[in-house]
């Protein structure tokens, strides 16, 4: 106890800040290099910075107008905007407490009294008597308390962590639904040529048919022939409803992601019948950038920053509280008196208030406060973790997606000749079906993997500038989108 009045006094003489000062820890495993994936496959990404609209990469106009309206309409965005400003308002509260409090009233009562007090301890007269009479008050309270131990200043140290923590989760937002717009657009193009694919073998497998009918009725071909060609048609046509039904999905979705109703579909969007590609080297960065960008360690390290600030906060409960009080004010019975000298009151002193000697609550919270700070820690490790595992993971499929892709290109080429070919042969009659129905069922097949391998290259595409963290940098305010606003249709 001797020394907590030691330390007391000295804090007290001196107006120390008690608790732990914030330095910011050092990343767990800081990549100031290429990343690993960028050095083993140079031809997929490089060094060179990520742009700050990333989106443009694709030279589209479409996506960059679709990617802006959902930066300045998105819910999830708006919302991730009000925290921030309920996080701001917050801040400015915790700030007043550096300011003396003040508190003015005034007040007329008309009372009613008695002396059966008096008389039953005998006082004059022989019975109780009431009487009434008017009270007239004002006042001007005033307290300020001395920020001696820094509980004040680490509370406003918090606060200050959490608003940035919040503007870091806002700009965390953007990157999600910059990424998640462009995915939903990707989706809605990739369908659309999924479905035009399928379509145009559906073409294809309609002529073989009829052409198999017209020689099975001509006596040159079987029964088994004719229904080898409509099994065939009718797997190719069984694709069309899924292709269009998820082409509408995206398109649904879309219109959520850009703050309209499902129904408003993009007019735009909805023209589109292939996806747009990046065909130049995805700009990565390095190590260094990639952690610096990304918004979830920025306000993962911002939260632990304010978290330790809150060990101050709870330190500061175990020393004693000083308040500086002062109160001013008038009380009189009649209007005549209010301004009257005599009317006057007032006080003013020191208020000392000190939770000791049982400052077990008070430690307790210390301990959940550090507990608190190492979990925040923890999240910050994690978060840098996160974010170079889902980055390499990024790379490594995006550049999968491109060898599988570029096979698949050789793949329909050939499958494409080889059913010209046995087309021929089968009109020359160099053929027998069985092998014009195999060609045109390779080609089918491979024509269906080249764009569904489309399709995953540029969604690989858009989950690796998600993993990058870049988008949220001159975004524009969040604004509630005007009902009469609708696309053109």
């Amino acid at each position: 106890m001797k020394r907590l009045a030691t330390a007391a006094l000295a804090a007290l003489l001196s107006g120390c800040v008690v608790g732990p000062n914030y330095e910011r820890p050092a990343a767990p495993a800081a990549t100031k290099g290429p990343l690993a994936e960028v050095s083993r496959a140079p031809g997929v990404a490089s060094t060179q910075p990520l742009p700050d609209h990333w989106w443009r990469l694709y030279d589209d106009p479409v996506i960059d107008r679709l990617v802006s309206e959902a930066l300045a309409h998105n819910t999830s965005i708006r919302e991730a905007a009000a925290n921030l400003n309920r996080a701001r308002a917050v801040l400015s509260e915790q700030r007043g407490a550096r300011l003396p409090s003040t508190d003015v009233s005034a007040q007329y009562s008309r009372q009613q009294g008695n002396s059966a007090a008096a008389a039953a301890f005998g006082g004059a007269g022989a019975g109780v008597r009431t009487f009434q009479f008017d009270l007239f008050q004002s006042g001007f309270d005033v307290s300020y308390e001395l920020d001696l131990f820094g509980g004040v200043t680490r509370a406003v140290e918090a606060g200050r962590g959490d608003v940035e923590a919040s503007a870091a989760q806002l700009d965390a937002a953007r990157v999600s639904i910059a990424a998640e717009t462009a995915r939903a657009y990707v989706a809605a193009c990739t369908n659309a040529a999924q479905l035009a694919v399928a379509r145009e073998t559906v073409a294809l497998q309609e002529q073989t048919l009829k052409l198999t009918t017209t020689l099975f009725d001509a006596g040159r071909g079987t029964r088994r022939d004719v229904e080898r060609a409509d099994v065939l048609l009718a797997q190719t046509q069984a694709q069309l409803p899924a292709f269009d039904a998820e082409w509408r999905a995206a398109l649904y979705a879309l219109a959520t992601l850009t703050g309209r109703p499902a129904e408003e579909v993009d007019a735009d969007a909805a023209r589109c019948t292939a996806p747009p590609v990046v065909k130049s080297v995805i700009p990565a960065g390095d190590g260094a950038a990639l952690l610096a960008r990304r918004p979830d360690i920025r306000a993962a390290e911002r939260s632990l920053a304010a978290d330790t600030a809150r060990i101050g906060v709870a330190i500061a409960d175990l020393y004693p509280k000083i308040q500086l009080l002062g109160s001013i004010g008038q009380n009189a019975t009649r209007g005549s008196q209010f301004f009257q000298p005599t009317a006057v009151r007032y006080s003013f002193g020191p208020l000392i208030s000190w939770n000791f000697p049982n400052q077990t609550v008070a430690r307790a919270r210390i301990r959940q406060a550090r507990a608190t700070a190492d979990a925040s820690l923890a999240r910050f490790d994690g978060a840098v973790l996160t974010a170079i595992n889902e980055t390499e993971q990024a790379l490594a499929r995006y550049a999968g997606a491109l060898d599988r892709n570029a096979a698949l290109v050789r793949a329909e080429k050939s499958s494409s000749e080889a059913a010209r070919l046995s087309r021929l042969r089968f009109d020359a009659g160099a053929d027998n079906f069985l092998q014009l129905i195999q060609a045109e069922s390779e080609r089918a097949s491979a024509r269906a993997a080249r764009a569904q391998s489309d399709a995953a290259v540029a969604d690989a595409q858009i989950s690796l500038f998600k993993a990058l963290g870049g988008g949220w940098e001159d975004a524009p305010a969040p604004t509630r989108r005007d009902a009469a606003q609708a696309p053109a249709r």
